[in-house]
């Protein structure tokens, strides 16, 4: 790996439940809102593309500007209050595209942060992407409610925007950006987020249900959060192995409830390696390396909203594809290795 071009320093520990606990509201924010406020409009899957096409695939270009500015937690916080100010909007396609930059913003700033404060450890890393799913779930339930606290949203937006601002508003020290790096590394590292990203739309399980759909939830926060931990504990590699191997054959019986709920746990255990490995590559350019593998977010989520056949059907199919995702994944961490 090429040296270091930042100074960095350690993120501590109450920076980091702050930008845990924003990353839930932001995602909470903009579930609630984009289902409280556009559920049944004719605009509504037009407006699903924009959103998720500027939450997603803008933080590519958003991650230049993030890694020159270096401001990254007055980045997060402007996120925070952009997304709180597509709550006053009543254009559907304004409000999807001001809360999905806002979203984007947020993401980059908060994940640049935590990223430049981790060092060689994935730990925080995985505690800080973990939260994101709650609040994804909990948004959305109350926004497809009868009565949906719109409120709630811009509410805890702006206390959050107030307290990052305040607290986390000094240069984080990626003083000398640049794309120099082992930019190879990359690509497996993309196409693994790509893969896991439309494994999350595409897979399907006959038990799932409004009462283990919490449950299943919660397997998706904890995997991505003991990720880190184990990449800590063990190694990348070894942590990609024993998660996405286990992962391949717990979906073999996805059909029970159980087993299914543990192939996911275990699955997306990788989040926090893909993005460590990415920020490892380029150095210099976190912002950049992090805006690109949420870009294969997006691709992962275009299969879905435009309509096309579900190869993962069969439990044998998201078994291959977790063994694809570990072949990737290991390519990517052997070129990250022999840096």
């Amino acid at each position: 790996m090429t040296a270091e071009r930042t100074q960095q320093r350690a993120l501590p520990g109450f920076s980091l439940a702050l930008y845990g606990a924003a990353h839930f509201w932001v995602d909470f924010s903009c579930a609630l809102l984009v289902f409280g406020s556009l559920a049944g409009d004719p605009a509504f899957p037009l407006c699903a593309l924009l959103y998720n096409f500027c939450a997603f695939a803008l933080q590519m270009p958003l991650g230049l500007l993030a890694d020159r500015l270096d401001r990254n937690g007055l980045l997060a916080a402007s996120g925070c209050v952009l997304v709180s100010a597509a709550y006053l909007l009543s254009r559907p396609e304004a409000l999807a595209v001001t809360a999905g930059v806002g979203n984007a913003l947020f993401h980059l700033g908060g994940g640049v942060d935590v990223l430049n404060g981790g060092g060689r450890k994935a730990a925080a890393l995985g505690v800080f992407v973990s939260p994101g799913a709650a609040g994804l779930f909990l948004g959305a339930l109350l926004g497809k409610s009868a009565s949906s606290p719109l409120w709630l949203g811009p509410a805890g937006l702006l206390a959050l925007a107030a307290a990052i601002a305040y607290l986390l508003h000094r240069p984080s020290g990626n003083a000398s950006p640049s794309l120099s790096g082992e930019r190879g590394v990359l690509v497996p590292l993309f196409l693994v987020v790509a893969l896991r990203s439309y494994m999350g739309m595409n897979q399907s399980f006959p038990w799932k249900n409004a009462l283990w759909a919490p449950v299943l939830t919660l397997a998706l926060v904890l995997g991505k959060a003991a990720g880190g931990f184990a990449m800590d504990c063990l190694d990348p590699r070894r942590a990609a192995d024993w998660s996405l191997g286990a992962a391949a054959l717990l979906y073999l019986s996805a059909a029970l409830p159980l087993p299914g709920t543990a192939a996911v746990f275990c699955f997306n255990m990788t989040m926090p390696v893909t993005l460590w490995a990415a920020a490892r590559a380029l150095p210099g350019a976190k912002g950049f390396a992090f805006g690109l593998l949420t870009f294969g977010l997006f691709l992962g989520f275009l299969p879905s909203y435009l309509g096309w056949p579900n190869p993962l059907a069969e439990p044998w199919a998201c078994a291959a594809a977790s063994l694809a995702s570990l072949i990737l994944l290991r390519a990517g961490l052997r070129e990250e290795a022999a840096c």
